[in-house]
């Protein structure tokens, strides 16, 4: 299985600070599961990451597999943006990694769950 890690993990694991996580994301790299990540996550690391992380991230970033973002990623986000922006204020970014592990069928690892309304999506 491949596990889609969304932003707010990957930001968690270049910081280190959350044992649990942390003890959990070790169990993943210990597993035949692959770890991958979205382009838009990366730009939200790379967003927040403070000068001291950028070696950090780099590292963790190069660790692991950037699923594509193409054309049929953008026709099933702007689906999801027209359906859920509304009712749950559903943010471009967000629709793309949903669209992203949908497709691709991974599973979407995130701490904002409420952010994903969407019921094709599958969680780790």
């Amino acid at each position: 299985m491949t596990v889609l890690a969304d932003s707010d993990i990957l930001i968690e694991v270049s910081r280190a600070r959350d044992k649990t996580l942390m003890a959990r994301w070790r169990e993943l790299g210990e597993s035949e599961n692959e770890v991958a990540y979205s382009p838009v996550s990366a730009a939200e690391v790379w967003a927040s990451a403070r000068t001291a992380e950028f070696d950090a991230t780099t590292k963790l970033l190069d660790s692991l597999r950037c699923l594509p973002i193409d054309s049929e990623t953008g026709v099933r986000a702007g689906r999801f943006m027209r359906q859920y922006r509304n009712r749950h204020s559903l943010a471009l970014g967000d629709a793309l990694i949903a669209a992203t592990a949908v497709i691709t069928g991974a599973a979407l690892w995130t701490r904002n769950r409420k952010h994903f309304p969407m019921k094709e999506l599958s969680f780790f």
